[in-house]
């Protein structure tokens, strides 16, 4: 505990902690001593050398003791108690390793120090035989730039080398000798250097023997398949060979590389060279290594590389130890057509290996035990050695038959070698070559036997075959296509699915917090004595895997001085090495690959020089230690060494107290123990030991009952199998958290022991979630009757093993049935959550009641315990639910039993009914938690309970016990016998309708109960459900919210014939804004709506896309185009593309529109019927014709007037498109005219009856007709675009314009743009900043009370220009539609000179019928042309510009601001109508600003002087200075474009501007520009006469050079407010138009 902590717990157990106990080697009598002086320190660690020791205490300070040589005092050269080690002071040491003769130590910081032995540089100093005092060394990464120094978690020491294990995992090496795992040839190794080889994986724990290295790597995740390499990439020799002897055919992957490790191409020059390895007969092959290794002649060399999905294997389990023999993965053959051709499963190996084993006679349980792990490989590749011995069995033929006992010899020699002490089928990592030569003694056996290298595999292995190793092995074949059983094929057809779905699923969330038990072990370093484990006594130069021990889940490595250990998450211990002193705990050979040590229960191990350690579990908890290796006995006073025949006990040792760590170095032993204060000590140590044997029961189950049932055939329908999978899934993830549990827990006890790091507290949840999901799965498994149904196909098995059974699954009772058992067993683990909250509770016991620890540790057990209960009550709901289907009538059992559904309750007991019932009627009611069935006589229906609500029947109603169920398509009424079976109903209903709309049943984990559940279920909810018998819905399926059974909210309908709805509903219906899908057979496409609906209808804006093309955009009404709307067909390129916008009626067009013809070049504006036009209108063409007049079907008919580019004109009768029929006048551009009768089609002849006037040759000029006025036939234009006035005075609220509440029309603004917000506020991207300042400054009414004056006004206008800034509010809407319209219409074909009138007359109009709204929701606002009185102050004398009295604005009748809906919306329509509009100014007035410009040209080309005398402008004015560029210069006769500069510029504004009241003030600054720079030039007061000023304005006009002069004066003159035409800014622009006709009739002289 940290000493900060004031728990009670601490004063009195800290001194009792950590306590270290010391004994010699050697003897099985001992007696262990307190270690001297050390004050009561307690001790976390130690680590031992061959005759000296460091302590690591609490303060992290470091302590030697034993023989110190490198130390410079005599009497600190050899300590017997313990010396600080003054350098490390105030470091905070976090760990310390001992090799031989040196020590080094890590701080806090990643820092490493070493002292001690240098002789072979393992301390990193250079040329110093001894370091005497901590020296810290830098490691740093090359690697990286700038050096980064890398930060070290853990240390390991041998003789002549050091370890370091990296913060990044990574390990780093230095000292001298293979075993550093360096590619290098010069020692020592002074500057530490990264091992490359594993570099990237994940290093856990390293262990450094006298001469050799043991690294702990987490496995890789699975990867996907790669290719295999066919030759072995250091010697390029063949991996695969196939040797065909005369009777039979041998298949060989047993390749030895002599180079006995993989490295790097770049990297093979520093080895000694390969000698290519021959195989004739007899010939020797010599290897890099010193030893020859023989090789019989049958043998080819290959390296075996396993894939890793993890290869079929066999497993043969006999308690003692797992072994295997596996086949390698999937090989790659040049011919991938043979392979198809003979693919066999590996069963057919398998088979084979089955039948040779069991032909020997003295194992007589191998056939069964086989026989029931035998099953089909990972389906994803047929084994490509079996491919391979399918093909040359092809090709030897008959002859393969035969040689079925030959191979059975083969094999049985092969068991009997490895077999010789406890009958194991060969499990190292290589077999031997038992050919029929016989064998060489055993050391040359061990040579060759192979050493296997290559991609390892890393698969997540199989559930069934996980207990096996990854074995390349070379076998003699035989018979393999002429010996497969009938019952074997039947096996390789079986369900595929079921392997694939039984790979353990592991958690990666539980393997970041605990320690991962997917591990594999990597040796190198020195061999001599089979220390590395793979197999024979050659060095290692780099890391290489252990290949028998993947799978086997190790999570402990300790390395002696020549022999290695590793300790496994099920307790057990595997040891390989030097046996010299039975220092492995067995007495198997060859010890030259792991075998089990017959100790078991183990949780921490230590290796010494020459014996071990083991610490297991005992009965009562308290470990009790194990020694194997020498023992020194004394008898008749004669020393005598023996070995130890297996581990002994260690009596001494229980005594002392609780044994936390043990360490063995080489003279001496040593233990950390705690003493047993308030039983804290005691409980954790219960905990960890019940875990550890908990994980080997599991472990167990799995291997000895799940597995081999899984093998079973015939278990059922698919179903069946797919809950067995799931529920043998989750539990082999229960049992890997387990695992991983033990595992952390035995680290725990190594350590600090802080109770609050107590993994199932810190991550409760992993825990808690696992038991859940198996509960889930194992009581889904049976309510579906699995227990019954795997009871059949197993009886065999589990008669057999019907001991087994009851031993693991605790049940004790005789005569138990056989579905009990299985029961018991697999509810068994759940067990284990009350044992938890036990020792949790025992463990709080220990702290005072209010420190935080007790708290945690308290609120912890509940948590345990309330689950253990939940989940015993959810088995209980599993059994009741189990019951209720073996009485329930066997039809309706199938559709309604599912694995997740759980029965309530149901009224069998007739205690509810159906009112209104007949009297014969049965009706039974089933209430599940996921549904309420109403069954009858043969039919039944399920209401889902997501979609069911149910309330109380009011008692007036005389229904006293009624309960209204009410679900999307049914309403009744059931009536309960009892008011009590009311209640119970009413509250069993509610609370499974609560729990299946919160979707889990599980309890709140870390809260208290789960019985806190909300009595009414919410009205308003959100839910799935398909109608059933509603004509509209029909089959439909509805998503989303719903309120008392209507959908109500946001969903989405799914019809089955495809059709979609998304969006809002209101009480069933489609409401409010939605998506809209409808598809279309035919064109394969869909009809698309998005817009708004009402009460089921497409009703309010939206915009429909048609599978055709076509896109309207508009007004609906009941599911039809009604009101305005825009209608697009066809894409430009298409055959018909066109045009209309306008007013629709029930989906035809109907009213005013403009229709564009775009592949005719025409476009139509004016009334339609019924979809045709039909009354006036008007017709304009690309070329340039325009007719106006009566239509009638489409056809131009009736009287009309046609206009021609060129002038020509008729006006008269009409009878189709284009063609004249009757009387008429034909008019010439010259002015003669033809009256008459016509007929025939314009532009293609026409025959004329009538008379030919010539008016200009008896008339005078004036007299000649004027230009004739267009329009009177077209529609007026107040009644075009009446739907979208209509639209926007709807939005107000008001039936008609200007009939109406103004106070609701400014409410449903108010809710028109709040309603907008909410719906942008979900996709802010749509709305800018400013415009959402806007609405918020939109949200207040400007106000009215008292007298209406400008300040009032210039509010409206401010509200006005913001409102139209933004389509959410009406008036913005409106203005953006008739700008689209007018664009609509006045673009493109409708530029035509010809519409110039009547685009002018359609904005007056506008402003005409906008100004009534804005007077409707103002309505003090005054009404058109009335004044607004200007305020006192501000009619002071303005100095008139003509005349000198002072400007009282004579010409309107009293002083004030003219009110008029020119200056108040101009400024707001006409800069979005003004490029359509400019643009027919600009064609209508072409030829006069052509000749206009023609002059503006020729007199520019003048200079200032020249051009001022050619005008008359008098020499008084002309300015005799001009600033040019701030600098003042005399006019001379050549300057040009100086004099009046400003007023020039300021006249040139005049095209920047849009409304004519901002035209008319650039006109009259310009003018007060001149008189600025006459009055300067003249200083004295002057006062203007028009004949003095004109000149002078037209010298300006000239030089500001406007192209389009014409256009700009026509348009003021067309949209200037008609009050100011005899004001001051009248006369001015009237002075400007004078300037404009006087340039074009200039005579140039």
């Amino acid at each position: 505990m940290d000493s900060q902590e004031g728990s009670s717990e601490e004063a009195e157990g800290a001194k009792e902690r950590g306590l270290v106990y010391v004994w010699k080697a050697g003897s099985c009598s001992i007696t262990p001593e307190r270690l001297p002086g050390l004050n009561g320190k307690t001790v976390l660690q130690a680590a031992l050398g061959i005759n000296h020791g460091l302590l690591l205490t609490e303060g992290g300070e470091v302590y030697s003791f034993g023989k110190l040589p490198w130390r410079t005092g005599p009497e600190e050269s050899c300590a017997n108690s313990p010396i600080l080690e003054n350098t490390l002071l105030g470091q905070h040491v976090i760990t310390v390793a001992a090799g031989s003769f040196h020590n080094g130590a890590v701080t806090e910081g990643g820092v490493v120090y070493m002292w001690g032995n240098n002789s072979a540089g393992q301390c990193a100093v250079a040329n110093q035989p001894y370091v005497p005092e901590p020296q810290p060394i830098s490691i740093s990464d090359s690697e990286t730039s700038p050096l980064l120094s890398v930060r070290i978690l853990q240390l390991a020491c041998g003789e002549e080398h050091t370890l370091a294990l990296s913060l990044s995992r990574e390990i780093w090496a230095w000292g001298s000798g293979c075993q550093l795992g360096l590619i290098t040839t010069t020692f020592p190794v002074i500057k530490p250097q990264k091992v490359e080889h594993l570099a990237g994986r994940v290093v856990l724990q390293i262990a450094c023997g006298a001469y050799h290295s043991l690294a702990l790597v987490q496995c890789l995740p699975v990867q996907e398949m790669k290719p295999i390499p066919e030759r072995c990439n250091h010697c390029s020799q063949l991996l695969i060979t196939m040797t065909d002897k005369e009777d039979h055919v041998i298949i060989s992957d047993s390749h030895c590389c002599p180079l006995g490790v993989a490295l790097a191409d770049t990297q093979t020059e520093n080895l000694l060279s390969c000698p290519s390895l021959e195989t004739l007969e007899g010939r020797s092959v010599t290897g890099s290594q010193s030893e020859d290794c023989q090789k019989s002649t049958v043998e080819e060399h290959m390296l075996v590389t396993l894939e890793p999905d993890g290869a079929s294997m066999l497993s043969n389990n006999d308690g003692q130890e797992d072994s295997g023999i596996s086949s390698p993965g999937n090989i790659l053959f040049p011919d991938k057509k043979e392979v198809k051709e003979y693919g066999l499963s590996d069963n057919s190996l398998n088979e084979s290996l089955e039948k040779s084993i069991s032909t020997e006679p003295d194992q007589p349980s191998q056939e069964e035990q086989l026989s029931a792990c035998v099953s089909g490989p990972p389906s994803t590749s047929t084994s490509a050695l079996n491919s391979l011995v399918a093909s040359c069995a092809s090709a030897v033929g008959v002859r393969v038959a035969a040689t079925y006992e030959a191979g059975a010899l083969s094999l049985k020699k092969v068991m009997n070698f490895y077999g010789t002490s406890s009958s194991e089928v060969g499990s190292q990592s290589g077999s031997g070559s038992p050919g029929p030569e016989g064998l060489k003694d055993s050391r040359e056996e061990q040579v060759r036997l192979e050493s296997m290298q290559g991609k390892k595999s890393s698969s997540l292995v199989d559930i069934r075959e996980e207990e096996s190793e990854g074995v390349s092995r070379r076998l003699s074949l035989p018979g393999l296509l002429s010996q497969v059983s009938p019952r074997l094929l039947r096996k390789v057809g079986r369900a595929k699915m079921r392997t694939v779905a039984l790979t353990p699923t592991y958690s990666g969330e539980a393997d970041a917090l605990l320690p991962s038990l997917r591990t594999e072990v990597w040796s190198w370093g020195k061999g001599k004595e089979g220390q590395l484990g793979h197999g024979d006594v050659l060095p290692r130069l780099q890391p290489l895997c252990v290949k028998s021990l993947d799978g086997k889940e190790v999570i402990q490595l300790s390395a002696g001085g020549h022999h290695s250990l590793a300790l496994t998450a099920k307790s057990q211990v595997y040891s390989w090495g030097s046996n010299t002193s039975g220092q492995l705990g067995h007495l198997n050979s060859p010890t030259t690959v792991p075998r089990l040590a017959k100790v078991f229960g183990v949780w921490s191990t230590a290796a010494g020089s020459d014996y071990s350690l083991f610490l297991t579990d005992k009965e009562d908890f308290q470990p009790g230690l194990y020694y194997s290796g020498e023992e020194t006995t004394t008898e008749n006073n004669l020393y005598e060494n023996n070995c130890t025949k297996s581990p002994v006990l260690l009596l001494p040792c229980s005594k002392i107290g609780y044994i936390s760590n043990v360490i063995a170095g080489g003279e001496s032993c040593l233990v950390l123990v705690d003493k047993n204060v308030m039983g804290y000590i005691a409980s954790l140590h219960e905990l960890a030991s019940t875990e550890r044997r908990f994980y080997f029961k599991l472990s167990e189950i799995k291997s000895q009952v799940l597995r081999p049932l899984l093998g079973l055939d015939n278990l059922g329908s698919a179903n069946t199998i797919q809950l067995l999978q799931e529920m043998a899934s989750r539990f082999s993830k229960l049992c890997y958290l387990i695992g991983q549990h033990g595992a952390s827990l035995s680290s725990f006890l190594r350590g600090v022991k802080e109770a609050r790091s107590l993994a199932i507290l810190k991550h409760s949840s992993l825990f808690l979630d696992s038991y859940t999901e198996y509960c889930t799965s194992v009581t889904n498994f049976l309510v579906m009757g699995g227990f019954m149904l795997l009871a059949k196909p197993a009886i065999d098995f589990l008669s057999k093993n019907q001991e087994l059974l009851q031993k693991l699954s605790e049940v004790n009772e005789e005569n138990t049935q056989l579905v009990e058992v299985l029961n018991a067993l697999f509810f068994m683990p759940f067990g284990r959550l009350h044992n938890y909250a036990r020792t949790l509770l025992k463990l709080a016991t220990c702290f005072e009641v209010a420190s935080p620890e007790y708290q945690k540790l308290q609120d912890c057990s509940s948590c345990y315990e309330s689950l253990a209960v939940h989940l015993s009550r959810k088995r209980k709901e599993a059994e009741y639910t189990l019951g209720f289907w073996k009485t329930f009538p066997g039809k309706m059992t199938d559709s309604l039993r599912k694995p997740e559904r759980r029965l309530i309750c149901e009224s069998s007991n007739r205690g509810l009914s159906l009112q209104h019932a007949g009297r014969f009627s049965v009706n039974w009611f089933i209430l599940f938690n996921d549904a309420l069935v109403h069954a009858q006589f043969s039919t039944h229906h399920i209401f889902p309970l997501s979609t069911l609500w149910v309330e109380a029947v009011s008692e007036e109603a005389g229904n006293v016990n009624g309960l209204k169920i009410t679900t999307p398509e049914e309403h009744f009424v059931l009536i309960s016998s009892t008011p009590q079976e009311k209640t119970k109903w009413l509250r069993a209903i509610s609370q499974a309708v609560d729990q299946a709309l919160r979707g889990t049943s599980d309890l709140l984990l870390h809260g208290a109960g789960g019985n806190i559940s909300r009595q009414e279920p919410p009205i308003s909810r959100s839910a799935k459900y398909t109608f059933y018998k509603d004509t509209r819905l029909k089959d439909a399926m509805y998503n989303g919210r719903w309120l008392s059974g209507k959908p109500h909210g946001r969903g989405i309908l799914k019809w089955a014939d495809g059709r979609m709805y998304s969006g809002t509903f209101r009480t069933g219906l489609e409401d409010g804004y939605g998506e809209y899908r409808v598809p279309n057979k035919a064109l394969n496409k869909d009809d698309h709506y998005v817009g708004y609906w009402k009460e089921g209808k497409m009703c309010g804006h939206g915009v429909y896309s048609y599978a055709t093309g076509e896109v309207y955009e508009g007004c609906f009404q009941n599911n039809m185009r009604h009101g305005h709307g825009l209608l697009r067909s066809g894409k430009l390129t298409s055959s018909s593309p066109s045009m209309f916008i306008g007013q629709w009626t029930m989906d035809k067009k109907n009213g005013y529109g403009v229709f564009d013809d775009i592949t005719r070049g025409e476009k139509y504006m004016g009334m339609w019927q019924d979809d045709l036009c039909q009354g006036n209108g008007v017709v304009v063409t690309q070329f340039g014709l325009y007719y106006e007049g009566a239509f009638s079907t489409n056809k131009m008919m009736g009287t009309g007037i046609l206009l021609s580019e060129d002038d020509t004109v008729y006006e008269g009768e009409f009878a189709d498109n284009w063609t004249l029929s009757g009387k008429g006048t034909l008019t010439l551009p010259n002015g003669d005219y033809i009256e008459g009768l016509f007929s025939g089609e314009w532009g293609s002849g026409i025959k004329i009856t009538g008379t030919y006037f010539k008016p200009s040759l008896y008339e005078n000029e004036k007299d000649k007709p004027k230009a004739r006025k267009l329009g009177t036939l077209a529609v007026s234009p107040d009644e075009k675009w009446k739907a979208v006035f209509e639209e926007c005075w709807s939005q107000l609220g008001c039936d008609s314009p200007g009939q109406g509440d103004r106070w609701k029309a400014w409410d449903n603004i108010a809710v028109a743009l709040t309603t907008n917000r909410r719906q942008h506020k979900d996709s802010p991207e749509l709305l800018s900043r400013s415009h959402t300042q806007t609405l918020e400054s939109l949200e207040f009414i400007p106000q009215h009370i008292g007298a209406f004056t400008l300040e009032k006004y210039e509010n409206i206008k401010k509200y006005l220009i913001k409102a139209c800034d933004t389509p959410l509010h009406p008036l913005g809407k409106l203005v953006e539609t008739l700008v689209a319209v007018y664009r609509m219409t006045y673009v493109g074909v409708g530029a035509n000179r010809r519409l110039l009138q009547e685009a002018v007359r359609e904005i007056k109009s506008y402003l005409k019928r906008i100004f009534q709204l804005v007077r409707f929701l103002f309505p003090d606002l005054p009404e058109e042309g009335s004044t607004i009185p200007f305020p006192v102050t501000a009619t002071k004398g303005k100095r008139s510009f003509c005349s000198g009295k002072s400007d009282s604005r004579s010409e309107s009748p009293e002083p004030g601001y003219v009110v008029t809906s020119f200056g108040l919306l101009l400024p707001v329509l006409l800069p979005r109508l003004y490029p359509p509009l400019f643009m027919l100014y600009a064609l209508d007035n072409e030829r006069e600003e052509d000749i206009y410009w023609e002059c503006v040209l020729r007199l520019n080309k003048q200079t200032d002087t020249a051009l001022l005398s050619f005008l008359g402008v008098q020499a008084k004015f002309w300015p005799e200075t001009v600033s040019i560029l701030g600098d003042i210069r005399k006019v001379s006769p050549n300057t040009k474009d100086a004099c009046f500069a400003s007023a020039v510029e300021c006249l040139q504004q005049i095209s920047t501007t849009f409304t004519p009241a901002d035209k008319l003030k650039v006109i009259q600054q310009t003018f007060e520009e001149i008189s600025q720079n006459v009055l300067e030039s003249l200083q004295e007061d002057f006062l203007w006469s028009m004949d003095d000023l004109f000149p002078v304005f037209l010298y300006v006009v000239l030089r500001a050079r406007i192209r389009n002069l014409g256009s700009e004066v026509h348009l003021i003159e067309d949209l200037m407010d008609p009050y100011l035409q005899h004001g001051e800014q009248g006369i001015m622009f009237t002075t400007l138009k004078a300037c404009y006709y006087q340039i074009q009739h200039e005579k140039l002289t």
